[in-house]
């Protein structure tokens, strides 16, 4: 098994899909995740498809900004619609609208409750729902995380794994191993705090911290260091360095 390697549309909100498809194929990236709020929202999908199959790459996961909790359910059936006909049976989505410690008893059983249901709903459609490890949201911290997963228990309702800029390495690396056995999908950048950083200065780290998982995982850039589209290549370059 290998790791597959790939992009985040959401890096370069300013560009077409045709710029990004075109500029990833310079770099040689194989898979995307489509953002829904800009370059792929449902209504989009036949087109964005059509486009994929242009340039040979493939989408493995469409990046909704459907809030659990938030969100009325009913809106869920037309995003899984738009993943299938991406080509693929990923979804992301976020957990709740604020960090897990600032969620009362109530709060938190509701959320569940919604979670569970949504569970349900992938299950019957044969897709994945995968909450995004994110600050003001459920997911915010370890704890929060693997309560969530084993509350809910279902194969279809699982995790992306992301370094938190705001904790250091040990932190971060102690919840990719606990999360690991949730994780579909890995996003890849470099920061500190709110600074942006090439990822070839956090080569060591990555490398470490995809110890963690198996390699059947894809592995997304998010971000440049300078919001640059012409900046992929190089980023390209050490994420192919860490997945070796």
């Amino acid at each position: 098994m290998g790791y597959d390697l790939g992009l985040v549309s959401i890096t370069f909100r300013d560009k077409t899909p045709r710029e990004i498809l075109t500029a990833m194929k310079e770099a040689g990236l194989k898979v995307i995740e489509w953002g829904s709020d800009v370059h792929c929202p449902p209504e989009r999908a036949d087109e964005i498809a059509k486009l994929q199959g242009e340039f040979g790459i493939e989408c493995c996961s469409y990046g909704t900004y459907f809030r659990l909790g938030v969100t009325d359910l009913k809106e869920l059936p037309r995003y899984i619609a738009a993943a299938k006909i991406l080509g693929t049976d990923i979804l992301r989505l976020w957990c709740g609208d604020k960090d897990s410690e600032n969620y009362t008893e109530e709060e938190k059983q509701e959320l569940f409750r919604q979670c569970k249901l949504a569970a349900e709903l992938a299950e019957k459609e044969n897709v994945t729902l995968c909450m995004e490890c994110h600050n003001y949201t459920y997911t915010n911290t370890l704890q929060g995380a693997k309560e969530l997963m084993m509350a809910i228990n279902s194969e279809h309702f699982r995790m992306y794994w992301q370094p938190n800029q705001f904790k250091n390495f040990e932190e971060n690396l102690d919840y990719a191993k606990t999360i690991s056995p949730y994780t579909k999908h890995i996003h890849v950048f470099k920061w500190r705090g709110q600074k942006k950083l090439s990822l070839y200065e956090g080569i060591t780290e990555w490398k470490a911290f995809l110890e963690c998982f198996k390699g059947e995982q894809s592995l997304l850039l998010e971000f440049m260091p300078d919001n640059k589209i012409e900046t992929l290549k190089i980023e390209a370059k050490a994420l192919k360095e860490i997945a070796k």
